[in-house]
């Protein structure tokens, strides 16, 4: 799953140390952004631990002193507090706008909101806490697990401002947000999303 190993932006994708150069090369073209080699707290699962955009990039509180220096080069950075605090996971955003875990904290969605420099509002995908795993959102539009419901579909048209439409990924997969890498110059996908599934990824999306 692609969205839990690695994370991008319009201008990064954050990817594992073991990570192949042939395979760095490939995001790097299909995103046309430049990679940067970390990890979270030793984890190579970047993409469920973190979240960012263009402003900014939240992570997981246990993230290592060292290894939020190295993110700090590239872009501002800030630790989630609390025990929930697997940023990809809890948080949905783009340049404009956040969909957080409804439980989140105060003190943690106020992080959210400095760091990214968005609206943020708590909710839910599909039913699902998780949302940044139950969707995906660039600048351009958002792909949602297809069990989102009209209310949510509602709430996710009004803070984003944005088409939403709904996908899978990986041959049937639901869950959109950890199969994919998308920002608004490219998107890739598991090796067995389909043909269909990424048609209906590109039209969401604006490709």
């Amino acid at each position: 799953m692609v969205g839990v190993f690695a994370a991008c932006t319009e201008d990064f994708v954050f990817v594992p140390h073991d990570i192949s150069l042939e395979l760095i090369k490939d995001l790097e073209e299909s995103l046309n952004v430049a990679a940067v080699r970390t990890s979270v707290g030793g984890s190579t699962v970047i993409g469920t631990l973190s979240r960012g955009n263009t402003k900014g990039t939240v992570i997981a509180g246990f993230i290592l002193e060292k290894e939020l220096r190295k993110i700090r080069k590239h872009v501002k950075a800030a630790r989630l507090p609390g025990e929930l605090n697997a940023a990809g996971n809890l948080i949905l955003a783009n340049d404009t706008a956040a969909l957080v875990h409804p439980d989140l904290s105060d003190k943690a969605a106020g992080i959210v909101k400095k760091t990214l420099g968005v609206d943020v509002r708590r909710g839910t995908v599909a039913g699902l806490k998780t949302v940044g795993m139950a969707a995906i959102a660039t600048n351009s539009g958002v792909l949602v697990h297809p069990k989102t419901t009209d209310s949510e579909f509602a709430v996710l048209e009004d803070l984003f401002g944005l088409p939403v439409e709904i996908g899978t990924v990986n041959f049937g997969s639901p869950l959109v947000g950890s199969g994919l890498l998308a920002n608004g110059k490219g998107c890739v996908a598991g090796e067995d999303t389909t043909g269909p599934e990424i048609t209906r990824i590109e039209d969401a999306l604006g490709f």
